[in-house]
């Protein structure tokens, strides 16, 4: 195995684990890494959605007492049918827009420029949902006034239409963390109940996405690939677990307006840089 690879997929593992729970698009920043560093054939874009499951492994190592009570509770308590069968029906939307329009969608949106237009128009969304859509909950206490402050209480209309709203995230650069956080937000959710809420709708979502990638492309794949996908899910993993933990305690006092302004500076730079070609980004 070439070391300058397994460095590559070191770093780009990084990348995921670092952006998949932040509402600045994983999947753009890892076309935007994968770009620079010449990672971007079509067993790259495997390896980009193979390595998501090595940041859910993290999501619920984090979460896990909450999810193995709810496992273990669905024979007995009505709540925890109640949240399972929300996060199926959440989980529905993405499966089924995904194979209608997944295919089409990587074939021209899965783009730099493409990106980074949608980073700066999603900047621009979480800054007028921080700053006007929810003025009323600006104060020491934003979580006061919102309709639904934990997960246990949406109801399977809620769920719905947050999954609906996640199905934004399949245009690359839009975030799906951060369309399920600020849409979720919109929806009445608190803060803390929509992050909370798009950490668990991101358990089945990107592992369906991975096994379905791993098996609709594994004619690509061989034995010699275990190394390069087993770094990636390390690297993942691991970055994801400490941003996970990170995220949990960042919430609790602050807005997400830093990564708004972060996401229109950087869709920024990326536009500027292939307008002047001072970097020559692939498509």
């Amino acid at each position: 195995m070439d070391w300058m690879l397994l460095i590559k997929a070191a770093v780009m593992g990084v990348v995921e684990g670092l952006t998949e729970f932040l509402p600045i698009s994983s999947t753009g920043h890892l076309i935007l890494a994968g770009a620079l560093l010449g990672f971007d054939d079509e067993k790259a874009k495997v390896f980009d959605i193979a390595i998501q499951t090595g940041a859910i492994f993290a999501v619920v190592l984090v979460f896990w007492e909450k999810i193995r009570g709810t496992v273990l509770a669905l024979p007995s308590q009505r709540m925890a049918r109640r949240f399972a069968l929300n996060i199926f029906i959440a989980f529905l939307p993405a499966v089924v827009l995904g194979l209608l329009f997944g295919k089409i969608i990587k074939a021209y949106l899965f783009i730099p420029t493409v990106v980074a237009s949608t980073f700066i128009l999603g900047g621009l969304v979480i800054l007028w949902v921080e700053r006007w859509g929810r003025q009323s909950l600006q104060d020491a206490h934003p979580d006061d006034q919102a309709r639904i402050v934990n997960v246990e209480s949406m109801s399977p209309l809620d769920a719905l239409k947050v999954g609906l709203v996640q199905c934004l995230a399949m245009v690359p650069g839009t975030s799906r963390s951060g369309a399920t956080i600020i849409g979720g937000m919109l929806l009445g959710l608190s803060r803390k109940a929509a992050t909370e809420f798009s950490f668990y709708l991101a358990i089945p979502t990107l592992i369906g996405a991975g096994v379905y990638s791993l098996y609709k492309e594994r004619a690509l794949l061989s034995l010699a690939d275990v190394p390069l996908f087993a770094v990636g899910l390390v690297f993942s993993f691991i970055s994801a677990w400490l941003c996970v933990r990170w995220l949990l305690r960042y919430i609790s006092t602050h807005n997400f307006v830093p990564f708004a302004w972060y996401r229109i500076a950087f869709g920024a730079v990326v536009l500027i840089t292939a307008q002047q070609g001072w970097i020559l980004w692939q498509a």
